[in-house]
């Protein structure tokens, strides 16, 4: 599996639980369409950290990179009127401190 993850804060005046939500209602419906495999939604548990990391960590996990170029082509075409749950929680993201990262299962099968 590849997994794709983002760490993100909400944005200031943004509710924790509002901002998960959110992001739950687009993930979910990326899974229901087959776009993603699964996905986690975490966060920072009492601020416990060793560097300077945003609170949330969404995992997205996909069979390999064309599932994940398949989905990000689905947002873009607006498939399954998609974009609007992508809206839903993008605008509560703090765009300063969002950060992307791609792992894979290792090693290879």
């Amino acid at each position: 599996m590849d997994v794709y993850t983002i760490y993100a804060d909400h944005k200031e005046g943004v509710n924790a639980h509002w901002f998960v939500a959110e992001m739950k209602k687009f993930l979910s419906k990326m899974e229901k369409n087959g776009a993603i495999e699964s996905f986690r939604i975490t966060r920072m548990k009492l601020g416990f950290r060793s560097m300077d990391l945003p609170e949330f960590r969404i995992d997205m996990e996909f069979k390999g990179l064309q599932q994940l170029d398949d989905a990000m082509t689905n947002v873009i075409r607006n498939d399954d009127d998609i974009e609007k749950e992508h809206k839903g929680f993008n605008h509560l993201v703090d765009v300063e401190t969002i950060q992307h990262f791609l792992y894979r299962d290792f090693p290879d099968d």
